[in-house]
């Protein structure tokens, strides 16, 4: 199995079949196209800093991947898959070399229906909604990296993001509809998942088939207004996070609730951040804004920044200073801070995230986002942690834990440790039959190697 240099003599055959696609051989593009933002965490950061593949491959259609996997399986070459590479926990980081497979020239939208769109797996999620909405649709959800991330890699590697407060996250049955894939056998199966079965997929890292093309929902387009209000108590603004959230008449597509000093780290939004308070971003339908604007008054709240929908297009959306990129802020004004993820019960009255809030005060600086899961508004948090060491990290995480906090792991790589914790049999077993000899990805599905 090649893992050092693509001049190697093993490398020659795979060369010589493949000479006429796309292929980036230069070490320092190679090099830039085998990372993520793994580097939010900096243990991570230690395990796969200096991780890359052998080579990158950018194939244009399906009959090109094709032909990749059947000469990767030929001649046992790993093959890790890549969108924009905007993940933060490695996804698609080559643990053993190989072959990079850059997706993002396969970007068409195939068609659009409606509710339902037809889109390759490199197509950019912006993208797909400036094609979308004209006809009055849009995608459901999205992360903070909207602008950037290819809907491949989002379902790949994502969960949840924009939209997530209607619609809940991508592993919710219906939010996902068909997937078609490319297998790595000597003589590469086209399949189409439909329906359950795309979960064999779904937040699979690519280690389960080589996606290809995706369908999925779309929801009805608004006009959507972003909303900067601010409160002089945390638990204040929290809980009208969860008014808002629970207020069904209004429409919002997020709502993100930030602990000072988490604020002080938005530097080009400082204006409408005054010094101590506690703020939250949103995006309410424009046709809302009445019913919202009464709930911030009875609330207590201010209003501090007002950009309307017609203006959506202009400068940086509020979307990116909220989910994950709260932390690149954050990280970009002090970059020894690291985060955690959390995922706190259902509780309206919100104990559980005063607790913590008080418990760990600025060593772990809470930041939520309001999300749906099993149809019930909750509170995620994607807390911005002062980092001292990986004991004291994992002291934080075993006590959110014990307090009743879910903690899908930002510091671990494969995916049943970034995720549920747990095996899924069926993954597995799945894995077995689309990549028999284990080359899709190597070392991120847990599972795989403890058979």
């Amino acid at each position: 199995m090649p893992t050092a240099s693509i001049t190697a003599s093993d490398w020659t055959p795979l060369l010589k079949e493949l000479n006429d696609l796309d292929l980036i051989t230069d070490n320092a593009q190679v090099a830039k196209l085998s990372q993520d933002y793994n580097n939010f965490s900096p243990i991570l950061q230690k395990q796969l800093g200096d991780k890359t593949g052998d080579l990158v491959i950018r194939p244009t259609s399906e009959a090109e991947v094709i032909r990749v996997a059947a000469a990767c399986a030929k001649y046992q070459v790993p093959l890790t898959e890549r969108g924009a590479g905007t993940g933060n926990y490695g996804q698609c980081v080559p643990l053993q070399g190989g072959v990079v497979l850059d997706l993002s020239k396969m970007a068409a939208v195939k068609w659009v229906k409606p509710g339902i769109a037809r889109v390759e797996a490199g197509a950019k999620l912006a993208a797909i909604d400036r094609e979308t909405r004209p006809s009055g649709w849009e995608i459901r959800m999205a992360p903070s990296t909207y602008r950037t991330a290819t809907i491949g890699g989002f379902i790949g590697g994502g969960s949840c993001g924009m939209g997530s407060v209607n619609y809940g996250t991508l592993s919710d049955r219906g939010n996902v509809l068909a997937v078609r894939i490319v297998t790595l056998e000597a003589e590469p199966r086209v399949l189409e998942l439909r329906g359950d079965d795309v979960a064999k997929v779904n937040h699979g890292y690519g280690t389960t088939g080589i996606m290809t093309e995706l369908e999925i929902p779309l929801a009805p387009a608004y006009g959507w207004c972003d909303r900067i209000i601010h409160f002089d108590d945390f638990m204040a603004a929290a809980r009208f996070g969860q008014a808002l959230g629970d207020a069904n008449g209004i429409v919002k597509k997020l709502i993100s609730v930030f602990a000072w000093p988490i604020p002080s780290y938005f530097t080009a939004l400082q204006p409408y951040l005054p010094e101590g308070k506690h703020a939250v971003l949103a995006m309410i339908a424009e046709s809302s804004l009445e019913s919202f604007e009464s709930l911030v008054t009875e609330m207590g709240g201010t209003i501090s920044y007002e950009r309307a929908a017609a203006d959506s297009n202009k400068g940086t959306p509020l979307l990116e200073y909220t989910w994950n990129h709260t932390t690149l802020h954050a990280r970009t004004a002090d970059p020894s801070l690291t985060y955690l993820q959390c995922i706190f019960p259902r509780d309206p009255s919100l104990t559980l995230v005063e607790q913590t809030y008080e418990q760990f005060g600025d060593e772990v600086m809470i930041h939520l986002e309001f999300f749906r899961q099993g149809g019930e508004l909750i509170p995620g948090a994607l807390q911005v942690v002062r980092y001292t060491t990986e004991e004291r990290l994992k002291e934080i995480i075993q006590t959110l834990r014990d307090l009743g906090c879910f903690i899908p792991d930002p510091h671990q790589y494969t995916v049943e440790d970034g995720g549920s914790g747990q095996v899924d049999p069926a993954k597995v077993a799945f894995k077995a039959k689309v990549d028999p000899q284990g080359l899709l990805n190597p070392g991120k599905l847990r599972g795989w190697d403890e058979r």
